[in-house]
């Protein structure tokens, strides 16, 4: 046997192994608890940093911000039981619940939240999210330390009150509050431990779970929060989030009846699970695309990069590989988000930007960048990260690119904390990506190629492009803010800085006894109120 099946085998083995000596498991109708394997290891749970859906998922059991969203993906009362705006949408003042608590009994206050916000912005705790915040007076000077903490428009006026002030009315900012970069983080804890959110016996939050183990690489285990708000509502007494790259091996822990939700089956496997009734296929607001390092070479050159993008057939992704009713992306915003008038669609209003496999022009634009038939050009590495998925998609691209273009791409397959930091820090020239909404507006996908965004992984920097966004953000007129984010959208795609491949769906395996789950269109599960039968 090859030593990869070996290996496989043996991973697989280890975490059946694993999950077979936990309380309740094993038998024929399973424990009374969620298993629930949420995929790759966090890169931190420390809520200001995170930027993975895995981690917002763990992230949204544990704590809770000012506002939660509903079944509808509106912002609800949460921490916060209510809040005034000003007339002119430049004022929030929150005021919290009475008696709430961190997991370890101490207070909830209006001090934690804008400690938390603060400390987000602030260069020393260099937060990729932190232009979240920007929307906060003075929130982008502070983490560009061009003024104080003092001087940001965020301030606890006693234990319940917070008082908010924004650089400009933004429509969207209450559920952005429901977002986790915005959840407190208990003052007192961080300030003693800077790797407080590493250790379960410091990582105390304020959601409806608390986390009682962390088992790297393994497991990650939830219990009842009894110091919640709203602990009468939280029905399951556990989660165990199971932490792996496999699809195979998820596959096997749900069948064996070891696991009862996965986000990550084979799509070979897609058939089987919807015949017997145990796969949903649900919305998902976001785009899976290849990132272009816009300053490596030979990606510097726009006509290498639209020859690439154009090259890839997307179709024949969806069919082979991924299998999940995707849609093909010719655009960078998803469909699924307001126009000018709440009744149309931005992405319809957008319209496609380039045609699907249009191997021609692709040919044309490489020989005009000096590379006829690929002949010449430098060395390429695609890299992604370990996944069964992303590794059968980079390599049907690879082929199509030197099928199709005489391009040979090498790649590079790396853990999921390597690949977040190299892609972050541009250490590389193409690199598997996928953005979800954090928000449902276009903005949380325009504003991500911001020359300032801590998520503009393709070092791509355009002042046309910045004024765009600023002109968006800086106008409450609806048909003066959309024309502006369409404008960005079109200069992106016209200068190539990625390659969208679909616009995504969540599939997802979930045995039928797991009820009262929620999930957002924004890729955040909500377990508060789940249990299984």
């Amino acid at each position: 046997m090859p030593r990869k099946k070996i290996a496989a085998l043996a991973a697989i083995l280890f975490l059946m192994a694993i999950v077979a000596v936990l309380p309740g498991c094993g038998g024929k109708s399973g424990p009374k608890y969620l298993r629930y394997s949420v995929g790759t290891e966090p890169e931190t749970l420390d809520p200001r940093k995170s930027t993975g859906i895995p981690e917002a998922t763990v992230e949204a059991q544990l704590f809770e911000g000012l506002t939660t969203l509903d079944a509808k993906n509106n912002p609800v009362p949460a921490m916060a039981e209510k809040w005034e705006v000003s007339p002119d949408g430049l004022k929030y003042k929150f005021s919290l619940r009475s008696g709430i608590k961190w997991s370890n009994g101490d207070p909830v206050t209006a001090y934690d939240f804008e400690y938390a916000w603060k400390t987000a912005l602030s260069p020393e705790l260099g937060s990729k999210y932190a232009y979240q915040l920007f929307y906060v007076k003075n929130g982008e000077a502070y983490n560009q330390g061009l003024t104080t903490a003092d001087k940001v428009g965020v301030k606890a006026l006693d234990d319940r009150t917070l008082e908010v002030l924004l650089e400009r009315p933004t429509a969207y900012f209450l559920s952005l509050t429901a977002f986790h970069t915005l959840y407190p983080v208990p003052r007192r804890i961080v300030e003693a431990n800077p790797k407080w959110a590493a250790d379960p016996k410091t990582l105390v939050g304020n959601g409806p779970f608390k986390i009682t183990a962390w088992v790297h690489n393994s497991r990650i285990e939830l219990v009842k929060n009894e110091h919640y708000w709203d602990a009468g509502k939280v029905k399951m007494p556990k989660i165990d989030f199971l932490l792996t790259e496999s699809g195979s091996t998820e596959i096997a822990m749900f069948d064996n009846n070891q696991i009862d939700m996965g986000e990550n089956a084979p799509p070979a496997e897609y058939p089987r699970l919807k015949k017997e009734g145990r796969l949903q296929i649900s919305p998902y607001l976001g785009t899976y695309f290849f990132a272009f390092n816009v300053t490596k070479a030979p990606l510097d050159n726009v006509k290498v990069r639209k020859a690439l993008s154009l090259a890839i057939d997307r179709r024949a992704i969806i069919d082979n590989v991924t299998k999940g009713e995707q849609k093909p992306a010719m655009a960078w915003v998803p469909p699924g988000m307001a126009d000018t008038s709440p009744t149309a669609d931005f992405r319809a209003t957008g319209g496609d930007f380039f045609q699907d496999r249009d191997i021609e022009t692709a040919k044309k634009l490489l020989a005009e960048a000096g590379y006829p038939d690929g002949r010449g050009l430098p060395a390429i590495e695609l890299i992604y990260n370990t996944n069964d998925v992303h590794k059968a998609i980079a390599e049907a691209v690879q082929e199509m690119w030197r099928k199709n273009l005489g391009v040979n791409v090498s790649l590079t397959n790396q853990e999921w904390k390597v690949f977040i930091n190299t892609r972050s820090k541009g250490g590389y020239q193409i690199a598997r990506h996928g953005w979800i909404g954090d928000y449902a507006d276009p903005m949380t996908f325009i504003d991500m190629f911001d020359s300032t965004s801590g998520n503009n992984d393709s070092q791509y920097k355009n002042p046309q492009y910045d004024n765009f966004v600023r002109l968006a953000k800086s106008t409450g007129n609806q048909e003066i803010r959309i024309k502006a984010m369409h404008g960005a959208e079109k200069l992106l795609l016209d200068d190539a800085v990625i390659a969208p491949v679909y616009f995504y769906t969540r599939v997802s395996m979930v045995k039928p006894n797991v009820k009262g789950y929620q999930r957002s269109v924004l890729g955040h599960v909500y377990f508060k109120e789940a249990y299984v039968e």
